[in-house]
């Protein structure tokens, strides 16, 4: 069942495309910035535009959804749509850190290990293996087996790993990694 609506799932892309203008038309910014990742990746029947892409990225971040700014920080960084900028890139990860977005403080992580910037790059990792992200652990594992992290740093990136883990297990979950996904027949 849809969360938003309570109507059982779209059965063809067409109509999940339709839900979500009428989502994005309620300045929904989840929507906004699905729709903004059809036009960056020209799916879902859209022409590829990464300027209308950014056009969505930014209204969806101004309406509060923070990964929009990752996307934009991602958009600066790798030239999609505009000229590569990684002081804007690293400002657009800022602002999805702090929103909250895990991925963006990977990013951002990465950005500070390429300007070897050991320590900032441990802490960005740090916290997004604290969110969840395994990419963080695997980067914690690399810096510490090439001697740019500690040992303390790799073992409580570990234990934190492990303590997300544990925060997000519910019983539902175990059954779904057993048996597989559970579909329900209309």
């Amino acid at each position: 069942m849809c969360p938003f609506c309570r109507t059982p799932n779209p059965t063809s892309d067409e109509e999940n495309v339709e839900r979500l203008k009428k989502r994005m038309e309620l300045d929904d910014p989840i929507a906004i910035h699905s729709f903004g990742c059809d036009y960056k990746d020209g799916t879902c029947g859209y022409p590829q535009d990464h300027s209308k892409a950014l056009e969505l990225y930014h209204r969806s971040g101004e309406l509060g959804f923070a990964g929009a700014y990752n996307s934009i920080g991602y958009a600066y960084n790798n030239g999609e749509g505009v000229k590569v900028d990684k002081e804007k890139a690293t400002y657009y990860y800022e602002l999805s850190a702090i929103g909250g977005c895990v991925q963006a403080r990977y990013n951002l992580g990465r950005s500070e290990l390429q300007r070897v910037n050991v320590d900032r790059a441990v802490k960005h990792f740090m916290i997004a293996v604290r969110g969840g992200h395994d990419g963080a652990l695997e980067q914690i594992k690399l810096m510490y087996s090439n001697g740019y992290a500690t040992k303390e740093n790799y073992t409580k990136a570990l234990q934190s790993y492990q303590e997300y883990l544990v925060e997000i297990k519910s019983p539902r979950r175990d059954k779904v990694a057993v048996t597989g996904p559970i579909f329900i027949e209309q």
